[in-house]
């Protein structure tokens, strides 16, 4: 098989106009519109991404089951406030097989970024300092670097788009409803009983019979970084059907692109499906989800060949669109729209 994923080393993208730039952002463009992903070397200048570093976030997952139950979402304890950021414990019987907690920009910003009655904008249960000594911190360090490595992609894209190269700027205003993930794939023990309904948790890579545990999906906002940690799995679908490694090349982000940039962008960038199997190992992976804020408007862009649509605000896509996965079905109406109208409807 002749495709591959890329590599692009991103350190030129934090210094002035230059050639090195101008290569990095062609390449960016160009991944954008292949496969849809790339891989980001030259990350680790510019984050904390060593094995040092990611084991001391993903820390949290030694917490005792009682103290992690504090942190559950709502829909797996009603006792708990927290809608949409916090813990979701792993669920058998579906296709995806995982478990973790999605923490949000207050984890960086503090109180500030917070709103009542907005589920998206609620505060972010966490482990006490004193269950995590410097936890915390590493999060806030984490979340910031991930934060600004997006920014200087979408100044990528946009200049890649002939746009102004702030044009998105104001969009991501203080992290926005950006989400970092910590998430744990253990050894999968109910693949056979899944595959009774669902046949496509068995797939075949390189010969063997491997089970996928994190189902096919497009991601739906802008841009996701994912840090890996050395266990292979996870797979990009490119346009000609076949599934393509992304290699979890140490100290390197995995990089791809949403359905709402691939909207906002005319089609010129591409959302990718991708998936997670098996290795035979426990996997753990930190996505951040690059989102504009709630109140975001997201309408065409003034590029050529752009598609028309209808304005919408990015809060109410983002719930319609979230509620229909499996750890938060069952919540749709615990938020009520910015914009009246605002549904499930599939905008990319």
């Amino acid at each position: 098989m002749s495709a591959a994923i890329p590599r692009i080393d991103i350190g030129p993208l934090f210094g002035p106009a230059s050639p090195e730039r101008d290569r990095a952002d062609q390449a960016i463009m160009a991944a954008s519109a292949d496969t849809g992903f790339f891989i980001a070397a030259g990350a680790d200048a510019l984050a904390p991404l060593g094995p040092g570093a990611r084991a001391d976030l993903l820390r949290i997952f030694t917490l005792p089951e009682p103290e992690l139950r504090k942190l559950w979402r709502q829909k797996f304890d009603p006792g708990n406030p927290n809608v949409y950021r916090g813990w979701f414990p792993l669920q058998q019987g579906f296709l995806t097989s995982k478990t973790g907690i999605d923490l949000g920009p207050d984890v960086a910003y503090g109180p500030a970024v917070l709103l009542a009655g907005d589920p998206l904008r609620e505060r972010t249960p966490l482990p006490s300092p004193q269950q995590l000594p410097g936890w915390r911190e590493a999060v806030a360090t984490y979340y910031l670097a991930m934060e600004r490595i997006s920014r200087a992609l979408m100044r990528s894209i946009a200049r890649g788009l002939g746009l102004a190269e702030t044009h998105f700027d104001g969009a991501f205003v203080q992290g926005g409803l950006s989400t970092l993930r910590f998430i744990r794939y253990p050894l999968r023990t109910d693949a056979d009983r899944v595959a009774e309904t669902d046949p496509t948790v068995w797939v075949e890579h390189h010969g063997e019979r491997r089970y996928v545990t994190g189902a096919p999906h497009v991601d739906s906002g802008f841009l996701t970084l994912l840090a890996q940690d050395g266990v292979e799995g996870l797979q990009a679908q490119h346009r000609d059907g076949a599934w393509l490694d992304v290699p979890p090349v140490e100290g390197s982000l995995a990089v791809n692109f949403g359905k709402v940039l691939e909207r906002w962008c005319g089609g010129r960038i591409k959302a990718t499906r991708h998936r997670v199997i098996g290795s035979g190992r426990e996997r753990f992976s930190i996505p951040f989800f690059y989102e504009a804020g709630a109140e975001a408007q997201i309408a065409p862009l003034p590029i050529a060949g752009a598609a028309q649509f209808e304005p919408f605000l990015f809060g109410d896509y983002l719930w319609a669109t979230t509620t229909q996965f499996v750890e938060f079905k069952g919540m749709e109406r615990l938020r009520t729209p910015l914009r009246r109208g605002e549904s499930t409807a599939d905008r990319g």
